[in-house]
């Protein structure tokens, strides 16, 4: 893991993409002088509970207040390990704006962000800025944060591109033909940030396998591929490492371009992958 400190994020440049994972799916972006951050985890624990429930194994790179102000803050789904209570508190006045599935809002204003600062998307929806498209796709998931609200608010991905660039965020999902429907609409895309860990046979509707991860990499017509939701919280019976190992292996039989960056590591929408077996 790399340190990440204020001062490197303010050196990036301002006239390209960059991108720095966080941990699992959290991920931060340099978006043409704008930092965004993706599914923000910052939590000891991805679950209700500060004392019982999965632990990180890995310290995030930068704590929320070395952070520099956020212009958006994209949520694809409302489970603990993508939507942090205590990150979006702290969030909440140093960013310019959420966007949201449908419902999930509702918590975002409980929690102290103010409702004029929620963007809420359906999938295909879509938010057209002077120089980005930003579209809520859909995957094949769920939702909920207890016994009594499953499915009570939506999950998604989301396609974006901005000026001439486009990437991807996959969130979770099982495998699904949806994907091809994306790249159809929204692709190619420069880089995809596809899930990548905490997968069963017992779970192949809301969760991929790794193979099937590289699989709707080629369906969104992505160039590069980024494996995310692994390495940070043990979520699921294999072990840590075993989503990479299999990728990798998936991703030269395919010859897919597979870039695995270090937690902290920055690299930017226009460089070669990063070949680096750091498990």
């Amino acid at each position: 893991m790399y340190a990440l400190s204020t001062q490197q994020l303010a050196s990036l440049s301002n006239d390209s993409v960059h991108f720095v994972k966080l941990g699992h799916s959290s991920i931060l972006a340099k978006v043409y002088g704008e930092f965004w951050l993706f599914d923000p985890v910052f939590s000891e624990r991805a679950s209700p509970f500060s004392f019982m429930g999965p632990k990180r194994f890995q310290p995030t790179p930068i704590r929320i207040k070395q952070l520099p102000h956020i212009a958006k803050v994209f949520i694809s789904h409302n489970h603990y390990d993508h939507l942090d209570k205590a990150a979006i508190k702290q969030l909440a006045d140093k960013t310019d704006s959420f966007y949201v599935p449908l419902g999930v809002e509702n918590d975002l204003i409980k929690w102290g962000v103010k409702k004029q600062k929620v963007l809420s998307f359906d999938w295909w929806q879509d938010h057209t800025t002077t120089n980005s498209q930003i579209v809520f796709t859909p995957t094949q998931h769920f939702s909920g944060r207890g016994l009594t609200d499953r499915n009570k608010t939506l999950w998604g991905s989301w396609a974006i591109k901005v000026k001439d660039k486009r990437f991807y965020f996959s969130g979770d999902s099982g495998y699904f033909a949806g994907f091809k429907e994306i790249g159809k609409r929204y692709g190619p895309f420069d880089i995809t940030f596809i899930e990548t860990g905490a997968y069963d046979q017992e779970w192949s509707n809301i969760h991929m396998t790794p193979e099937q991860s590289v699989q709707a990499h080629l369906d969104l017509h992505g160039n590069i591929m980024v494996p995310v939701h692994n390495g940070t919280f043990d979520l699921a019976f294999h072990a840590w490492y075993e989503p990479l190992n299999r990728v990798t292996k998936k991703a030269v039989q395919e010859h897919v371009s597979l870039s695995t960056p270090l937690v902290g590591e920055v690299f930017s929408i226009h460089d070669p992958a990063i070949n680096k077996t750091w498990w």
